[in-house]
């Protein structure tokens, strides 16, 4: 070394370097904020009728007549929102089941293709066997033992290729709850060459296959003849599919040895620098 200065910065590097190998050998580590993490959620998958009839505008709110298919999709929404933890997923049917969103904790995606889901988009008919039979073979690939379809329909099957008590027993067998909503109002006013006429706008729902459905596969069904019915029986189905477990509480941990034993290796460098100038 050329002087003495060199050489007190020499030791005293050499002091720095031994401290940082001991504090990294020490384990040191740094405790974040507790988070709190759901252990396990619900795997619950929305099947939804695109058939032309759910364009029906016979769903009222607060006296203001709506299309079916538009009450469907705004409280499917709230209730996609509010299932935080749980996986869901999203089938359309109409003359034939499609899957548009597998089982996901996305939320976001799921409202997004909700909002894009418009009628005539999987045909005319109702191709309900096909919607249960679809859900049925995305939770047999799908782990954990809470399963749960949430079906809604205002017509009877008649299209596709699975018949809707046979998708049913399928669900029975592998532990699936299928809740079944029939949708549309029991009395609409329409004018006719004759004037204002009364008529169900609800005759082809299926009520006693819904009903069926259910209580086959541990499920219920419900009716829902306006959008505030409707919002009722989402309220009900959040009470009866409560999220499995209770948060856990986790803390997250950084250790410092990385940190520690990298300048260690920069001082050490530093040295090497120190003793080619000397």
């Amino acid at each position: 070394l050329s002087n003495n200065n060199d050489l007190s910065v020499f030791k005293y590097l050499l002091v720095l370097i031994w401290l940082l190998i001991v504090i990294s050998s020490m384990g040191v580590k740094w405790l974040g904020d507790p988070l709190q993490v759901p252990q396990e959620g619900r795997n619950i998958m929305i099947a939804i009728d695109l058939s032309g009839s759910m364009q029906t505008p016979d769903m009222s709110v607060n006296g203001t007549y709506y299309k079916r298919i538009d009450i469907v999709k705004e409280v499917a929404k709230k209730f996609v929102e509010e299932r935080v933890g749980d996986k869901i997923g999203l089938i359309l049917f109409g003359s034939k089941a499609y899957l548009q969103t597998p089982l996901t904790f996305d939320r976001v995606t799921v409202d997004a293709m909700l909002t894009d889901a418009t009628i005539g988009l999987a045909g005319e008919q109702t191709a309900m066997g096909d919607g249960i039979a679809l859900a049925d073979k995305q939770f047999l690939t799908t782990p954990g033992s809470s399963k749960a379809l949430i079906l809604l329909t205002d017509g009877g099957n008649n299209a596709g290729v699975f018949d809707p008590l046979e998708a049913a027993k399928i669900a029975k067998r592998e532990d699936i709850k299928i809740y079944t909503i029939g949708i549309g109002a029991k009395q609409l006013e329409i004018q006719t060459m004759g004037g204002p006429k009364i008529i169900n706008p609800s005759d082809d729902l299926d009520i006693n296959a819904l009903k069926e459905i259910s209580k086959l596969t541990g499920g219920k069904f419900f009716r829902a003849e306006d959008g505030n019915q409707l919002q009722d029986i989402y309220s009900n189905l959040n009470q009866l599919e409560l999220t499995k477990s209770n948060p856990t509480t986790l803390r997250p941990i950084t250790e410092f040895y990385p940190w520690t034993l990298g300048f260690a290796l920069i001082l050490f460098y530093l040295l090497i620098l120190i003793k080619l100038k000397g």
